[in-house]
């Protein structure tokens, strides 16, 4: 008990960031589905932008398992409801718009070529 009175802000930090949590996911699963699927192809548009940051080019399925990895953590019950092939796909329409992205917005090459 003497360690939870000396700790307490630990306790209730922990505790509002997991209800954050919760209420995020209870959000997004409560999406219709249309609306899930493009909130994950934006999320996908900057996780293939910073895949490509660091792997760099010529790694293509290296990329595609590292944002794969990325999607199941990020959206679970969305990857447990879509095929790789699918997925794949949806990256590859991420990696043109990336591309385009690179060619039109010095920025954002500037970014990914690590300056």
């Amino acid at each position: 008990m003497n360690w939870f009175l000396e700790n307490w802000y630990f306790v209730v930090t922990g505790a509002a960031l997991i209800c954050m949590g919760v209420v995020k996911t209870l959000a997004f699963l409560n999406l219709p589905r249309k609306e899930q699927i493009e909130k994950a192809k934006q999320w996908l548009l900057l996780a293939v932008a910073e895949a490509e940051k660091q792997l760099g080019s010529g790694t293509g399925q290296l990329k595609l398992r590292l944002v794969y990895d990325w999607f199941v953590k990020r959206f679970p019950a969305l990857a447990a409801h879509i095929s790789f092939d699918t997925f794949a796909a949806w990256v590859d329409e991420a990696l043109e718009q990336v591309q385009t992205l690179i060619k039109e917005n010095e920025h954002v090459k500037k970014y990914l070529a690590g300056e």
